[in-house]
């Protein structure tokens, strides 16, 4: 038998919750969290993107429809304003109620009642805008073009477009679509080669985010030479509510980033999402970063999202 003050413990007293008193300030509150598990997991995603952003690294939010669709898109733009999301990357259904709230103040129909005539996704105000926005991002790319469109069209919601702030703003924002997984490919309009052009734009646009998370080859060399000076912290990939699309094509761009000699040993990730996955607990957590820089946290998007938000801002204002 052994002494159990000799056995390694993963519980300890430093780490357990503490209550707090009515009233008390966020930062006090989210200090007080316990030290495991999930909410481990979330100090160390809000640690990644301060590092990244104080390191002058990108912090690239991926994120499907449900975002938008559960009354986020407004926390997510104040990140963008405040500096903090640098560039934005959705699949074919986030850019679609992203247009509709930012047009009518309204997205998201009733399914279960409109598959059933055949009107599921017929309106021609959506699918309209949409394939124009395919057609003008042959050359821009289709997240830019829609961003575009939004705010010189005059959308009625416009500040309420992640799209439209990101056009403002002048940072990356792109569009992966998988041909006939969306309500605008049933349009008569729709043009595939438009379509396919403009979002294959938007993928290189994507790799190239995802190559300056790391260190390019002549960084890489500079930083050898100068052995000792500890790890850089590299940019942050968060990937909040795309179980598919988003974690498939960051997988392919972190493969050519390091093809082409870029160093991401220093990325981070982290997936935000109310089901644990298959494809993002690879092709985010796992596959794609050293071991501990991939971050998990499951849950509801409309309670995440605005804790890590405030979190990542309360820590921000500390440090300045």
């Amino acid at each position: 038998m052994r002494s159990r003050a000799a056995r390694a413990h993963k519980v300890s007293l430093e780490r357990l919750g503490k209550p707090s008193a009515a009233g008390v300030s966020f930062a006090d509150w989210y200090k007080n969290l316990p030290g495991f598990l999930g909410a481990a997991e979330l100090r160390a995603a809000v640690q990644g993107v301060v590092a990244a952003r104080r390191a002058g690294k990108p912090v690239l939010f991926a994120f499907g429809g449900h975002i938008v669709k559960t009354g986020c898109s407004p926390l997510v733009i104040d990140l963008m304003e405040r500096g903090i999301i640098t560039a934005i990357a959705t699949n074919g259904s986030g850019a679609i109620h992203d247009l509709e709230l930012a047009e009518t103040g309204e997205t998201s129909e009733e399914v279960a009642e409109t598959i059933r005539d055949g009107s599921f996704g017929t309106e021609n105000e959506t699918c309209a805008p949409m394939n124009a926005a395919a057609r003008e991002g042959r050359g821009v790319g289709l997240g830019r073009a829609l961003g575009n469109l939004l705010q010189s069209g005059g959308a009625a919601h416009r500040e309420l477009s992640l799209f439209a702030a990101a056009a403002r703003l002048n940072i990356p924002a792109t569009v992966h679509v998988a041909i006939g997984t969306d309500t605008v490919h049933m349009h008569p309009a729709a043009d595939g080669a438009a379509l396919g052009e403009a979002t294959l734009a938007d993928f290189r646009t994507f790799c190239q985010v995802v190559a300056a998370m790391g260190e390019s080859p002549s960084e890489a060399s500079a930083g050898a030479a100068s052995a000792g000076a500890g790890p850089k912290a590299g940019g942050v990939f968060l990937n909040f509510g795309s179980a598919v699309i988003m974690p498939e094509v960051f997988l392919k761009a972190v493969s050519i980033a390091r093809n082409l000699g870029y160093d991401l040993d220093g990325m981070r990730t982290a997936n935000f999402d109310m089901l644990r996955h298959y494809r993002p607990a690879q092709n985010v957590v796992s596959r794609p970063v050293k071991a501990g820089h991939g971050n998990a946290v499951t849950g509801h998007h409309e309670i995440l999202l605005p804790l890590f938000r405030q979190a990542i801002v309360e820590e921000v204002s500390r440090r300045e």
